[in-house]
């Protein structure tokens, strides 16, 4: 496995023997394993996969290319156990996922332990094409459940209500789970990015956000519209869309590999500061998504991270209105040589939904 090839060569590089991988995701990414309990220990030799009677037979039909080990005592001792097995005198961890508490338990158990920083999540940031095909599917279901969602979106019925009919949606379309609560915020409630559904009843002239993501085989997808419920004085509304939408194909047509993702967050921050709304996009253009629907690579001004080929993530400028309401466009895209992959396919003109 290249994965595993590329972390043996990635801790002997940092003078380490072995490293211990405690993330339930990271886990999941080298092994196979969908249980929530569970660790890996990889060396220069050998790749050890350890969890609990629980899992004993889940583990032995979903974990392939590794020594399976049942634990038999406390964690903590189990692993000093296996570390004095294996020869690992100098134990690298996942200081970014480890909690303290644990971090104290493998000190008590006179371990040598060093931060190893986040070095599975740089080898997940590269997508393969088999991830990008179970990417691509997350995208198409929770796309395919939107456009059923079209006929329930209408005067008087509440976010909360539309948002759970968008959930089960979701899952007919064959989403095992979502990778996040549909955020579904109309009118003065869209001026928050992150708003959670209410009892509040879509009115005409609410701009309504529909943020929310799809899954195919433990991968996500993440995107978000926003529509306007009609008035007969929309043209607010319509300049704030189209003041979001541009920016938006901006931030798109900058995306290319062997560029700093800052440069993606400027051409779409740049864009809107011009027009005066500097004050009211303070979130990132956007964040990778995978496994996690928040990973690396993130594009900001406050990261410096040079975009790659097979790269996968979410381009979404927004502008927020306090008291009168938002616009946000998300689209997920994968980063090629010479642009932007775009991985979304549901349209962007300005939807008016007159019922």
């Amino acid at each position: 496995m290249q994965t595993k090839a590329l972390l043996k060569k990635y801790i002997q590089e940092k003078g380490m023997d072995g490293i211990l991988v405690t993330d339930p995701v990271n886990v999941r990414y080298l092994t196979g394993f969908t249980g929530t309990s569970g660790f890996v220990l990889l060396t220069g030799k050998h790749s050890i996969f350890a969890t609990d009677f629980r899992y004993r037979e889940q583990s032995r039909l979903e974990v392939k290319g590794f020594k399976i080990v049942i634990e038999n005592t406390e964690r903590s001792k189990e692993i000093k156990a296996l570390c004095e097995r294996y020869g690992v005198v100098n134990l690298g961890f996942e200081d970014n996922h480890l909690t303290y508490s644990f971090f104290k338990k493998l000190q008590n158990q006179k371990l040598r332990v060093t931060p190893a920083g986040a070095a599975v999540e740089s080898l997940r940031i590269i997508k393969s094409e088999q991830e990008i095909v179970l990417i691509r599917t997350a995208v198409k279901r929770a796309e395919e459940a939107f456009k059923k969602l079209q006929p329930h979106i209408r005067i008087g019925i509440t976010e909360s209500s539309l948002a759970l009919k968008f959930e089960a949606l979701i899952k007919a379309e064959g989403c095992k789970k979502l990778p996040f609560d549909v955020i579904l915020a109309s009118g003065p409630n869209s001026a928050l990015p992150h708003a959670k559904p209410s009892a509040r009843k879509l009115k005409q002239g609410d701009l309504v956000v529909f943020d929310w993501g799809g899954e195919c085989e433990g991968y996500f997808s993440d995107m978000t519209r926003t529509v306007l419920m009609h008035h007969k004085n929309m043209s607010k509304q319509r300049e704030l869309y189209y003041n979001v939408h541009t920016a938006q194909l901006k931030a798109l047509k900058a995306v290319r590999s062997n560029i700093k993702s800052a440069v993606v967050d400027a051409a779409a921050r740049d864009y809107i500061n011009e027009l005066g709304f500097e004050e009211e996009f303070g979130h990132g253009t956007g964040h990778g998504v995978g496994m996690a629907v928040h990973e690396k690579p993130v594009v900001s001004w406050r990261n410096s991270q040079v975009l790659q080929e097979n790269m996968v993530f979410t381009v979404e400028p927004g502008i927020y209105l306090p008291g009168f309401g938002g616009v946000r466009i998300e689209d997920m895209v994968k980063v090629t040589k010479d642009g932007a992959d775009v991985l979304t396919s549901l349209p962007k003109k300005l939807n008016v939904i007159e019922r």
